[in-house]
């Protein structure tokens, strides 16, 4: 046990801040580069393909969160439950956590590869994909979940990775695949012309490349950490606390995307280059949600830590300190985002009217980034506490019936472009008014 206690850090102990900002910077790199490998997708589909096949890629976002958010969603809520254990120095119980959640994905990894191929082109014929766009979704997105295994089992180990305080090897590991990935775009996209399909195969070899990587780590690193088949069984009681933390997890991931799914339907509607321009606002917006989601994952596992090893009012303080920081830091970039707009579309798009579209759209959202920020750091907070079912709620209420609700009246009131770009900070607004009143009135338990 001590090899293992040895590869892991304790966020119990030492100054609050320096502990969290240690284990949120490699968190945050890890996203950096991985929106940088999206940014890169997007540059060689935009500069070697045409511009059917860089709408078809980008504007599929919210197709892929759907699935991949959900067990995102579940791996988190995983890793909730291993913090607490980890927190409370109960290995065993956190060798049945970690074995619980990936049997979970091996099972759900065969359900969802085989449910997504088949109803691919139906989903991106509702959304109203352009005719000239959509064999490029359907070729896309079809390699992109053959493979989509790969990509749920890099989610699950890294998750349980992070649960215990090793936020550093997963970032070593989305470095290697991130240079993978971008040598494949260049080798496939631009030298073999090989369009949609080379960016897929890219994606989903650089993906499994990580969770290779992951598992191998977990094995060397061994103890608690170390997976055995001979322990990849049911366990009903280990299971029900996995996915009481984890489903309302991935019910909200998978809730946000269909929200998102039914505005990306509306514009759709719009045409080629309001998805193209929304594409690049997209590739751009990642790298606010850089510190956003990275503060929100160490929030999660910093509070559950914690609070399961009794220390409430650290926990407190590491939540106040990291929304403040994260909070401060969107505002900054999106005072950036909104002076800069018509040069930072132009990145992925010259057509004129792809730029006007996506200026539009982020001279409209930026400006309201704090209530974006606060609502996934008080969604970190929430999951942390064990209390994953109200931002579930909020986000299922607001972010997806919402939203549907707004631009399916609306639009209809007033058809223009602008009415799908309030649908957002509309829903923003409402969900830090609710999780507002929740953090306030909730008290928060150590155990």
């Amino acid at each position: 046990m001590g090899k293992t206690k040895e590869k892991t850090v304790n966020l119990t102990e030492g100054s609050v801040a320096g502990g969290l900002w240690a284990f949120t910077l490699p968190l945050m790199l890890g996203q950096l580069l991985q929106q940088l490998y999206n940014v890169a997708d997007a540059w060689v589909i935009g500069n070697y393909a045409d511009n059917a096949s860089f709408a078809a890629v980008s504007a599929g976002g919210s197709l892929t969160f759907l699935v991949v958010g959900f067990f995102n969603g579940i791996s988190i809520g995983g890793g909730v439950v291993i913090s607490r254990y980890f927190g409370a120095e109960d290995h065993q119980n956190v060798s049945k956590a970690i074995h619980t959640n990936v049997l979970f994905g091996v099972a759900a990894s065969i359900l969802a590869t085989i449910v997504t191929v088949i109803f691919t082109p139906a989903i991106l014929v509702w959304m109203q994909t352009p005719e000239n766009v959509l064999p490029y979704s359907i070729t896309y997105f079809r390699i992109y979940f053959a493979g989509i295994s790969m990509i749920i089992l890099y989610n699950i180990f890294m998750a349980i990775m992070r649960a215990v305080g090793d936020s550093v090897h997963p970032l070593y590991y989305l470095c290697i695949s991130s240079v993978v990935n971008v040598i494949l775009d260049l080798v496939l996209v631009a030298g073999m012309h090989m369009g949609v399909t080379g960016a897929a195969l890219a994606t989903v070899v650089s993906q499994g490349l990580s969770a290779i990587l992951c598992l191998i780590r977990m094995q060397r690193i061994g103890g608690y950490m170390k997976i055995h088949l001979s322990k990849l069984r049911y366990d009903g009681p280990m299971m029900k606390r996995v996915l009481y933390q984890g489903l309302p997890a991935g019910i909200q991931n998978s809730a946000l995307s269909i929200g998102n799914i039914v505005v990306q339907a509306n514009i759709n509607a719009f045409g080629e280059f309001a998805m193209s321009g929304m594409g690049a606002h997209s590739k751009i917006e990642g790298f606010v949600f850089i510190p956003i989601i990275s503060i929100s994952n160490a929030l999660s596992t910093f509070v559950s830590q914690n609070l399961g090893a009794g220390e409430v009012e650290r926990a407190k303080k590491g939540a106040f300190l990291g929304t403040v920081v994260s909070m401060g830091m969107a505002v900054v970039m999106g005072m950036g985002m909104y002076l800069l707009a018509p040069q930072l579309i132009r990145i992925f798009t010259s057509e004129p009217q792809s730029v006007e579209y996506g200026v539009v759209f982020m001279r409209t959202v930026t400006i309201f980034y704090l209530f974006l920020t606060f609502s996934h750091e008080a969604t970190g907070i929430l999951r942390g506490l064990g209390m994953s079912v109200i931002p579930m709620l909020g986000m299922f209420g607001f972010w997806c019936v919402g939203r549907i609700l707004y631009v399916t009246i609306a639009l209809r009131v007033i058809p223009d472009f602008r009415v799908i770009c309030w649908a957002y900070p509309l829903t923003w607004i409402c969900t830090t008014a609710i999780f507002s009143i929740v953090l306030f009135r909730t008290k928060w338990r150590a155990g």
